[in-house]
């Protein structure tokens, strides 16, 4: 099964947060602290939890400024789902359906809900039909001549029963005929195995469905374990710190023989293949100290009994050998972030290459990291969680946010006791403080790119960015018409008066060329910059240049209906184009018309962004030409 979405309502600081859209791989939820963001991992935990030992609680759960008063209103707060979660089925999931219930049984392609009441009770809200799971009962039977039409009639299991015992006890069948009637409860029981329709479903569904695996339910590799009791104990036996080394042992793939095997030279040759994957498997994703190696070792340990007896048993010991500096330390008494990655790569690797269905969730990962092995941390998400699972985790560490993909993130705001925590992707709604790491983290991106990439486009902002980068998008996949290089690097600078300063700073050292909205009298200080060499002239495009007028601004490449419409659906508002007046750019004539100096550029942009695959397709060739003008002239500046 695949999570979509969830709903979690009067749940801790959260009263109502609907359809929070999850990706198909990873979803990163930003805010601050005390946001919500762990209130809602624990109710999605509680869905179907790795462990049976977490439940829901009223007393503990429920939010304590409403308890009291929802039930004086005759809420049954038993009965409410504080968890409901969408999900859709995979391919392989959709074809045993179709093998087990008939084809057509369940409309495989429709997400369908499941759900988690206060109570423990936990609901399946799918649509059935019976009549194809008859029909299928229908066709695995042989059926004797002049039987099988009024079979095909039966739409219900007891309308098929009834018809099993009229063949049985009418004289008008013959004895061939007759005994198709076993044969149809034979087929019965043998598919429902003495359960119900509906228990069968249940069944099944509760067989796919993920468990979720809350990142707290680690702890980190203990330096010392007893290896006997590691290996043979049954995991549900074991502590967090025990588990976590199994784990280290499976994630080697070290042999059970070998490893308690009393000859020495047999344990040592395995502990050097234990030791040579765990070091070329941590180095994969922890570049600080790329000389690390990884010594399990295995020693003898005498105990005493509670039968007064002495006995030896095997510990296992992880050290850490530093080439860098030349010595080997036990592994807790290295640095608490290493000892975090490297039990987190351990304690999650075993589910790799299990055929569990799981879903990861991590409340607040890395933190205890470095900006750089926070990075390290993401890849390893990327290249090896994300391929076996989903992976749902929190954050407020800018580097722990992937600029590129900002599509994976939800922002989590605790708006008040009225509206309790919302999650949404929504950037317009929330305050500075949510906002920050993704701030954070664009400006890092930004600034490692500026120093990276050989050919900068600098724009005055991010509505500039997006029209241009969402349209050459388009031309590239949909149309014949020449779009934007790769080569180009965008640069929002967040305005056009912070243009001259930035090339001012950064011209003299980067290829630069800058596309700025055309105003009276031209812009004086790029104009100094070029005289005094640090910028080209060519690479100066002014929009008003493309358009042949004085002054024009990005949203003038639109044709004017276009982009007055834009404009309406974002602001809800139903301003004509007649009603318009003035010669100078349109979003000068609309701020006129409401009488106000300026309004938010960028929520026409964002709504563009959002809402692109229905736009695209309608815009006129009058806005395509103007915008491909605008490619092809910023192209002829490329080096």
């Amino acid at each position: 099964m695949l999570l979509k979405s969830v709903d979690v309502q009067c749940f801790r600081n959260i009263i109502n947060s609907n359809n929070v859209v999850i990706e198909n791989n990873i979803t990163c939820l930003v805010g601050k602290n005390e946001s919500g963001k762990t209130a809602f991992l624990h109710a999605l935990y509680r869905l179907n939890p790795s462990r049976t030992n977490v439940s829901f609680s009223i007393p503990d759960q429920y939010p304590a400024w409403l308890e009291k008063k929802d039930r004086m209103q005759g809420k049954v707060l038993e009965s409410i789902t504080p968890i409901n979660a969408v999900f859709s089925f995979s391919d392989k999931e959709t074809k045993e359906i179709e093998e087990i219930f008939g084809e057509g049984f369940i409309n495989c392609k429709k997400p369908f809900t499941i759900n988690m009441e206060y109570s423990g009770k936990q609901n399946f809200i799918i649509e059935s039909h019976e009549n194809y799971f008859v029909a299928n009962l229908i066709n695995k039977i042989d059926w004797p001549k002049g039987t099988k039409t009024d079979a095909t009639k039966c739409k219900t299991i007891s309308e098929l029963k009834e018809y099993s015992e009229k063949i049985r006890i009418n004289e008008e069948y013959t004895v061939e005929q007759k005994a198709v009637s076993s044969k149809i409860v034979e087929v019965i029981q043998n598919s429902l195995q003495g359960k119900t329709l509906d228990d069968k479903l249940i069944i099944y569904l509760k067989k796919i469905m993920p468990k979720f695996l809350y990142m707290s339910e680690y702890s980190t590799l203990p330096y010392s374990v007893q290896i006997q009791k590691l290996l043979t104990t049954d995991q549900s036996q074991l502590n967090d710190k025990e588990i976590t080394a199994k784990a280290l042992l499976n994630l080697a793939a070290a042999d059970k023989d070998y490893l308690i095997n009393p000859d020495y030279e047999r344990r040592k040759r395995e502990l050097e293949n234990v030791a040579n994957a765990l070091t070329q498997d941590v180095l994969k994703y922890w570049t600080q100290n790329p000389e690390l190696r990884v010594l399990p070792d295995i020693t003898l340990k005498t105990i005493n009994e509670p039968s007064g007896r002495t006995s030896v048993v095997d510990e296992l010991k992880i050290r850490i050998w530093d080439q860098r500096h030349q010595l080997s330390l036990p592994f807790n008494e290295h640095s608490t972030g290493f000892q975090w990655f490297f039990s987190f790569l351990a304690a999650f690797s075993e589910y790799e290459y299990r055929n569990d269905s799981i879903i990861i969730l991590l409340d607040e990962p890395a933190l205890g990291l470095h900006a750089k092995a926070q990075a390290d941390f993401l890849r390893f998400i990327e290249d090896r969680l994300a391929k076996k699972c989903q992976v749902i985790y929190t954050t407020h560490s800018p580097f722990m946010i992937q600029p590129g993909k900002l599509e994976r993130v939800r922002l989590v705001e605790d708006k008040g006791q009225e509206l309790g925590t919302i999650v949404s992707k929504d950037v317009t709604t929330t305050d500075a403080d949510t906002l920050f790491p993704l701030q954070g983290a664009l400006g890092y991106d930004l600034v490692q790119n500026l120093f990276i990439a050989p050919n900068n486009l600098i724009v005055e902002g991010t509505s500039d960015f997006t029209y241009l980068q969402v349209i050459s998008d388009y031309f590239k996949n949909d149309c014949k018409r020449e779009f934007l290089n790769e080569k180009w690097s965008f640069v929002p600078v967040g305005g056009v008066d912070l243009v001259p300063t930035f090339v001012a700073l950064l011209g003299n050292h980067l290829d630069v060329t800058v596309v700025i909205d055309s105003q009276k009298g031209g812009n004086q200080k790029l104009r100094k910059i070029v005289e005094q060499g640090i910028l080209k002239a060519n690479k100066i495009i002014t929009i008003g240049a493309i358009l042949r007028l004085t002054e024009a601004d990005i949203e003038d490449l639109f044709d004017p209906k276009e982009y007055l419409e834009l404009y309406n659906i974002a602001f809800s508002s139903n301003i004509m184009l007649n009603e318009l007046n003035g010669s100078d750019p349109i979003v000068r004539k609309i701020a006129r018309h409401l009488g106000i100096e300026r309004f938010d550029h960028g929520k026409p942009a964002d709504l563009f962004l959002r809402k692109r695959d229905e736009i695209l397709p309608r815009l006129s060739n009058t806005t395509l030409d103007h915008f491909e003008l605008l490619f092809k002239e910023i192209n002829k500046t490329l080096i």
